[in-house]
Protein backbone atom coordinates (compact mmCIF):
# COMPACT_ATOMS: atom_id res chain seq x y z
CA UNK A 1 0.00 0.00 0.00
CA UNK A 2 1.48 3.21 -1.02
CA UNK A 3 -0.29 6.78 0.96
CA UNK A 4 -0.12 10.02 0.06
CA UNK A 5 -0.74 12.94 1.79
CA UNK A 6 -0.92 16.34 -0.34
CA UNK A 7 -2.22 19.41 2.17
CA UNK A 8 -2.46 23.36 1.81
CA UNK A 9 -1.16 24.56 4.98
CA UNK A 10 -2.31 28.09 4.87
CA UNK A 11 0.36 30.61 5.16
CA UNK A 12 3.41 28.16 6.38
CA UNK A 13 1.38 26.99 9.09
CA UNK A 14 2.04 30.25 11.68
CA UNK A 15 1.14 29.28 14.81
CA UNK A 16 -0.98 26.21 13.70
CA UNK A 17 2.70 23.81 13.45
CA UNK A 18 2.19 21.72 16.04
CA UNK A 19 -1.55 20.23 15.28
CA UNK A 20 -0.24 20.31 11.71
CA UNK A 21 2.62 18.31 12.64
CA UNK A 22 0.78 15.81 14.44
CA UNK A 23 -1.14 15.21 12.38
CA UNK A 24 1.02 14.62 9.44
CA UNK A 25 2.54 11.94 12.10
CA UNK A 26 -0.71 10.45 12.97
CA UNK A 27 -1.34 9.88 9.06
CA UNK A 28 1.63 7.87 8.37
CA UNK A 29 2.02 9.07 4.75
CA UNK A 30 5.09 7.74 2.62
CA UNK A 31 4.65 10.86 0.33
CA UNK A 32 4.01 14.06 1.87
CA UNK A 33 2.96 17.32 -0.53
CA UNK A 34 2.46 20.45 1.48
CA UNK A 35 1.06 23.95 -0.65
CA UNK A 36 1.83 27.44 0.91
CA UNK A 37 4.79 25.71 2.45
CA UNK A 38 7.47 28.87 3.07
CA UNK A 39 10.97 29.11 3.25
CA UNK A 40 11.40 30.09 6.67
CA UNK A 41 11.50 29.46 10.39
CA UNK A 42 8.80 27.66 10.40
CA UNK A 43 9.93 25.98 7.28
CA UNK A 44 12.97 25.06 8.76
CA UNK A 45 11.43 23.15 11.88
CA UNK A 46 8.97 21.80 9.25
CA UNK A 47 11.69 19.77 7.64
CA UNK A 48 13.47 19.23 10.93
CA UNK A 49 10.08 17.27 12.19
CA UNK A 50 9.72 15.48 9.26
CA UNK A 51 13.57 14.19 8.97
CA UNK A 52 12.43 12.80 12.09
CA UNK A 53 9.58 10.69 11.21
CA UNK A 54 11.50 9.12 8.29
CA UNK A 55 10.82 11.92 5.34
CA UNK A 56 14.91 11.53 4.24
CA UNK A 57 14.23 12.72 0.59
CA UNK A 58 13.10 16.57 0.75
CA UNK A 59 12.78 18.95 -2.18
CA UNK A 60 11.75 22.38 -2.61
CA UNK A 61 12.53 25.88 -4.44
CA UNK A 62 14.64 28.46 -3.72
CA UNK A 63 12.25 31.19 -3.32
CA UNK A 64 11.53 34.21 -0.84
CA UNK A 65 11.05 33.35 2.63
CA UNK A 66 7.33 34.77 2.74
CA UNK A 67 6.53 33.49 -1.33
CA UNK A 68 4.28 30.32 -0.91
CA UNK A 69 5.31 27.52 -2.64
CA UNK A 70 5.49 24.00 -2.25
CA UNK A 71 7.29 20.91 -0.25
CA UNK A 72 7.96 17.38 -1.40
CA UNK A 73 8.86 15.14 1.22
CA UNK A 74 9.48 11.33 0.84
CA UNK A 75 9.92 8.11 2.55
CA UNK A 76 10.94 6.53 -0.39
CA UNK A 77 13.93 7.53 -2.32
CA UNK A 78 13.79 9.71 -5.39
CA UNK A 79 15.12 12.77 -7.38
CA UNK A 80 13.80 15.99 -7.72
CA UNK A 81 13.24 17.82 -10.86
CA UNK A 82 12.34 21.71 -10.90
CA UNK A 83 11.44 24.07 -13.91
CA UNK A 84 13.11 27.47 -12.82
CA UNK A 85 14.60 27.00 -16.49
CA UNK A 86 11.74 27.77 -18.21
CA UNK A 87 11.58 31.49 -17.14
CA UNK A 88 7.75 31.90 -16.04
CA UNK A 89 6.34 33.53 -13.66
CA UNK A 90 5.37 30.89 -10.53
CA UNK A 91 7.67 28.42 -11.62
CA UNK A 92 8.38 27.25 -8.64
CA UNK A 93 5.17 26.15 -7.95
CA UNK A 94 5.16 22.70 -9.12
CA UNK A 95 8.38 20.42 -8.25
CA UNK A 96 8.40 16.85 -9.81
CA UNK A 97 9.58 13.65 -7.34
CA UNK A 98 11.26 10.94 -9.71
CA UNK A 99 10.57 7.51 -8.64
CA UNK A 100 11.54 4.16 -9.62
CA UNK A 101 8.33 3.78 -11.04
CA UNK A 102 6.29 6.77 -10.94
CA UNK A 103 6.67 10.21 -10.92
CA UNK A 104 4.82 12.84 -8.36
CA UNK A 105 4.18 16.15 -9.50
CA UNK A 106 3.31 18.55 -6.22
CA UNK A 107 1.46 21.69 -7.29
CA UNK A 108 0.61 25.15 -5.67
CA UNK A 109 -0.87 27.00 -8.23
CA UNK A 110 -1.88 30.60 -8.14
CA UNK A 111 -5.62 31.53 -7.86
CA UNK A 112 -6.50 33.74 -10.26
CA UNK A 113 -3.59 34.95 -12.15
CA UNK A 114 -2.48 34.53 -15.45
CA UNK A 115 0.43 31.72 -15.85
CA UNK A 116 1.09 29.18 -17.90
CA UNK A 117 1.87 26.01 -15.38
CA UNK A 118 -0.64 23.79 -17.26
CA UNK A 119 1.41 23.79 -20.11
CA UNK A 120 4.61 23.05 -18.28
CA UNK A 121 1.96 19.83 -16.74
CA UNK A 122 1.28 18.86 -20.35
CA UNK A 123 4.39 18.63 -21.32
CA UNK A 124 5.39 16.40 -18.88
CA UNK A 125 2.62 13.99 -19.24
CA UNK A 126 4.50 12.57 -22.03
CA UNK A 127 7.22 11.35 -19.99
CA UNK A 128 7.55 7.35 -20.25
CA UNK A 129 6.78 7.02 -16.55
CA UNK A 130 3.09 6.95 -14.81
CA UNK A 131 2.59 10.28 -13.12
CA UNK A 132 0.56 12.00 -10.07
CA UNK A 133 -0.14 15.13 -10.00
CA UNK A 134 -1.50 16.50 -6.47
CA UNK A 135 -1.67 19.76 -4.51
CA UNK A 136 -3.76 22.79 -4.75
CA UNK A 137 -4.37 23.83 -8.18
CA UNK A 138 -6.51 26.66 -7.15
CA UNK A 139 -9.21 25.90 -9.80
CA UNK A 140 -11.62 23.26 -10.31
CA UNK A 141 -14.78 22.11 -12.90
CA UNK A 142 -17.15 24.60 -13.20
CA UNK A 143 -20.73 23.56 -11.91
CA UNK A 144 -18.72 20.60 -10.24
CA UNK A 145 -16.64 21.58 -8.07
CA UNK A 146 -18.64 24.92 -7.48
CA UNK A 147 -21.69 26.36 -7.66
CA UNK A 148 -21.10 28.66 -10.29
CA UNK A 149 -18.73 29.25 -13.14
CA UNK A 150 -15.32 31.74 -11.64
CA UNK A 151 -12.56 28.99 -12.60
CA UNK A 152 -10.47 30.64 -14.48
CA UNK A 153 -8.67 27.38 -15.36
CA UNK A 154 -11.08 24.65 -15.97
CA UNK A 155 -10.50 24.10 -20.05
CA UNK A 156 -6.71 23.64 -18.77
CA UNK A 157 -7.91 20.90 -15.72
CA UNK A 158 -10.10 19.05 -18.48
CA UNK A 159 -7.34 18.57 -21.17
CA UNK A 160 -5.18 16.82 -18.40
CA UNK A 161 -7.44 14.24 -20.03
CA UNK A 162 -5.84 14.29 -23.19
CA UNK A 163 -2.47 13.15 -21.97
CA UNK A 164 -4.29 10.30 -19.96
CA UNK A 165 -4.52 11.84 -16.49
CA UNK A 166 -8.09 11.00 -14.07
CA UNK A 167 -9.06 12.78 -11.32
CA UNK A 168 -8.68 10.38 -8.68
CA UNK A 169 -11.71 11.64 -6.40
CA UNK A 170 -14.12 11.63 -9.19
CA UNK A 171 -12.77 8.07 -10.01
CA UNK A 172 -14.20 7.11 -7.22
CA UNK A 173 -16.52 8.93 -6.01
CA UNK A 174 -18.40 10.16 -9.42
CA UNK A 175 -20.02 14.14 -9.36
CA UNK A 176 -20.77 14.06 -5.19
CA UNK A 177 -20.73 17.32 -3.83
CA UNK A 178 -17.48 18.75 -1.42
CA UNK A 179 -15.18 20.99 -1.17
CA UNK A 180 -11.69 21.41 0.15
CA UNK A 181 -12.28 25.04 1.11
CA UNK A 182 -15.00 27.29 1.79
CA UNK A 183 -15.16 31.66 1.41
CA UNK A 184 -16.21 33.85 4.49
CA UNK A 185 -19.46 34.24 2.68
CA UNK A 186 -19.72 30.22 3.13
CA UNK A 187 -19.16 29.14 -0.33
CA UNK A 188 -17.34 25.90 -1.16
CA UNK A 189 -14.76 25.41 -3.88
CA UNK A 190 -13.07 22.40 -4.66
CA UNK A 191 -9.69 23.42 -5.19
CA UNK A 192 -7.57 20.77 -4.13
CA UNK A 193 -7.47 17.52 -6.54
CA UNK A 194 -5.03 14.34 -7.70
CA UNK A 195 -4.47 13.76 -11.09
CA UNK A 196 -3.67 10.32 -11.47
CA UNK A 197 -2.28 8.31 -15.04
CA UNK A 198 -4.78 5.67 -16.14
CA UNK A 199 -2.56 3.03 -15.96
CA UNK A 200 -2.65 3.59 -11.92
CA UNK A 201 -6.74 3.86 -12.09
CA UNK A 202 -7.01 0.39 -11.20
CA UNK A 203 -5.01 0.24 -8.23
CA UNK A 204 -6.70 2.88 -6.39
CA UNK A 205 -7.76 2.13 -3.19
CA UNK A 206 -9.19 5.27 -1.44
CA UNK A 207 -8.99 9.21 -2.90
CA UNK A 208 -10.61 11.29 -0.18
CA UNK A 209 -10.55 14.26 1.85
CA UNK A 210 -9.98 14.78 5.91
CA UNK A 211 -12.28 17.37 6.25
CA UNK A 212 -11.81 17.52 9.86
CA UNK A 213 -8.25 19.40 9.77
CA UNK A 214 -10.26 22.34 7.89
CA UNK A 215 -13.02 22.16 10.31
CA UNK A 216 -10.34 21.60 13.33
CA UNK A 217 -8.93 25.07 11.55
CA UNK A 218 -5.38 23.69 11.20
CA UNK A 219 -5.71 25.41 7.71
CA UNK A 220 -8.25 26.42 5.78
CA UNK A 221 -7.92 23.74 3.25
CA UNK A 222 -8.91 19.84 3.60
CA UNK A 223 -6.25 17.63 3.49
CA UNK A 224 -5.98 14.82 1.17
CA UNK A 225 -4.88 11.62 0.63
CA UNK A 226 -4.69 8.98 -1.97
CA UNK A 227 -3.98 5.13 -1.16
CA UNK A 228 -2.67 2.62 -4.52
Amino acid sequence: MLKILSWNIQQGGGSRLKPILKFIYTQEAHILILSEYRNNKNGATIRAKLLEMGYYFQFVSLVGSEVNSVLVASKIPGNSKLFVDRKQAHDHSIICADFAAFRCFGVYLPHKKKHNLFNILHEEMAYDKPSIIAGDFNTGINNVDQKGSSFWYTDELKRLENFGMYDAFRHLHGEVKTYSWYSHQGNGYRYDHTYVHKDLLPVISECDYIHEAREQKWSDHSPMILKL
